[in-house]
């Protein structure tokens, strides 16, 4: 590729990415989506952004929510405003979601604030986790760190998998084992293990051993370190997978040998981001980087035509030909990410790549917000906001790639 002017691209790159966070995410999500009847934030959106009434309320994305409004907050993106849009979803987090007797959140409840599945999964636990350390940075409220404290030591006490490693992720809503197997969004069976769930358990103890310095805390962050840098990569193939039986032998079969390009590549920069606070030398895991990196972009990048699809099979072209809201912004931090540690130009390459296709087509500049996914014939499809979309991953990404401008 052509020599690239750094100055001039980090100049107009940011303003581009500014553009996208100030002038489309932020007025979408704000005041809009604050539920001011019943509290925590209403995501219940269609494909064009037109609010659909009162819907289900999930931790995963009123977590998220919490998460997304303290950290603009804490950047200096957001305001008064926004800390107090944080605080409008903590307040419903602990008096609407909190499991008081048994400690951890519930996973879903309508709209009438009605438990409507009370059992504790991991993957919902690890957001709160995330939106709990995040408001407690914001806010500098002791009672939050307390709550984020209480929820850690049940995981730690329920959770985590002394003989295997990782954690184990369904529990009824007293932390007892399902007395009968069920099925999830995140797994066909209560005793899997997930790359999805220790991904984002990375994510929130990353935060909360930034906020804590306690030696467990620094032990797990380090356990899912490792986790993810090698227990659930398939050497042979060169990237991870998702499904694990407990003692983290990969679960086969045509759906599950096959690569997310969005999980892997988010992997990346969170990983990184996880070192750093765990004070363990980035260059260790420079191979995996790499290989990571490589296999997403040769499978899942559409160079003709711009961004990252969704997944596809071992050594395989993607076959699930989407293009997605959150793979899209996981794809630009990472890339980015990537040109920060190796100083590769090729990195700038395909940032620009995925940045051209989100501009043109992910980012829905009439309504706010990018919509979900983008089908292979152009068409949108799917809600802008709803129980798993909410202003995390749009939000956080261009937060990011902003700092990371600014560091180069």
């Amino acid at each position: 590729m052509a020599d690239i002017n750094l100055e001039s691209w980090i100049k107009t790159t940011r303003s581009r990415i500014e553009k996208i966070l100030t002038k489309n995410i932020m007025p979408f999500w704000y005041p809009a989506t604050l539920d001011m009847k019943n509290g925590g934030y209403n995501l219940n959106h269609d494909v064009y952004g037109k609010p659909l009434g009162d819907g289900p309320k999930m931790v995963v994305s009123q977590a998220r929510m919490v998460w997304y409004f303290s950290r603009l907050y804490e950047t200096g993106w957001g305001g008064k405003d926004s800390l107090k849009a944080a605080e409008h979803g903590y307040k419903f987090l602990r008096d609407k979601m909190w499991d008081e007797k048994h400690l951890g959140f519930f996973w879903e409840i309508d709209q009438h604030d009605k438990v409507q599945r009370p059992y504790k999964h991991l993957y919902g636990q690890s957001y709160g986790l995330y939106a709990l350390s995040e408001y407690a940075i914001a806010s500098k409220d002791a009672e939050v760190l307390d709550y984020a404290w209480k929820l850690f030591n049940i995981m730690e006490k329920h959770a985590h998998d002394e003989l295997y490693g990782g954690y184990r992720e369904l529990f009824d809503q007293d932390w007892a084992e399902l007395k009968i197997d069920m099925p999830t969004s995140l797994a066909p069976s209560k005793s899997f293990k997930t790359m999805n769930t220790h991904l984002h358990l990375l994510e929130a103890f990353t935060v909360f051993y930034n906020i804590t310095r306690d030696p467990l805390v620094k032990k797990r962050l380090t356990e899912l370190i490792f986790i993810l840098t090698n227990t659930v990569v398939r050497m042979r193939v060169g990237a991870c997978t998702d499904l694990h039986n407990r003692d983290w032998t990969p679960v086969h079969g045509p759906r599950q040998d096959r690569i997310s390009y969005g999980h892997n590549i988010e992997a990346i920069w969170l990983i990184v981001e996880a070192c750093k606070a765990a004070e363990i030398p980035v260059g260790i895991f420079m191979n995996f980087f790499r290989d990571v990196y490589d296999y997403c972009m040769k499978f899942g990048l559409d160079e003709k035509n711009g961004g990252l699809y969704n997944s596809g099979p071992f050594n395989k072209p993607a076959d699930q030909m989407g293009k997605i809201w959150w793979v899209q912004a996981e794809a630009l931090v990472a890339t980015a990410y990537m040109y920060t540690l190796l100083k590769n130009p090729v990195f700038i390459k395909h940032f620009d790549n995925i940045l051209d296709w989100t501009e043109k087509y992910q980012v829905d500049w009439e309504n706010g917000e990018w919509f979900d996914t983008i089908l292979p014939d152009g068409k949108p499809t799917g809600g802008k906001a709803y129980i798993w979309k909410a202003a995390y991953h749009t939000g956080r990404a261009m937060i990011e790639v902003i700092r990371l401008l600014d560091q180069l």
